[in-house]
């Protein structure tokens, strides 16, 4: 079963279940998928559809950044109740650790040696490291390990 057909299967169960705060955050997570469908025609699979619930989390975090800035808990607290939700179908992060152990292994395939490098690491890092860590993180680490 592919991974939207599953969420759209878990929205009729939240809707069974009563439970209003993940069946509304499932079908902003459905109409994503909608909408990408609609405009490109085409049809979503997997990695398609586990890089739209990456995007969804990303503008979550910057709206939720933005709502405790403004002082809103009540909208920051159900922002972070969808990044909760969201995050439940992507696959498990990787840690500090093994984030630095992966791009070290990046590095060394790549041969980079400085700074000058960071492309062809990044390039390379991003690839392998597909939704098991954050672009942001993947590019902190590796200008940590290159300088």
């Amino acid at each position: 079963m592919l991974l939207k057909d599953q969420i759209k299967n878990e929205v009729k169960e939240a809707m069974k279940a009563k439970d209003t705060v993940r069946r509304d955050a499932l079908r902003l997570l459905t109409s994503a998928f909608k909408q990408v469908e609609v405009d490109e025609r085409i049809e979503l699979d997997d990695a398609a559809t586990l890089k739209i619930i990456q995007k969804q989390v990303k503008q979550r975090l910057d709206s939720l950044a933005q709502f405790k800035e403004a002082g809103r808990d009540d909208l920051a607290e159900k922002e972070q109740s969808e990044i909760t939700i969201f995050e439940a179908y992507l696959p498990k992060q990787l840690s500090d650790d093994e984030l630095s152990v992966r791009i070290k292994e990046v590095i060394a395939k790549v041969g980079a040696e400085s700074m000058k490098d960071i492309g062809k690491v990044m390039g390379m890092a991003s690839k392998e490291l597909n939704g098991l860590a954050d672009g942001k993180r993947i590019n902190v680490c590796a200008k940590a390990l290159l300088s």
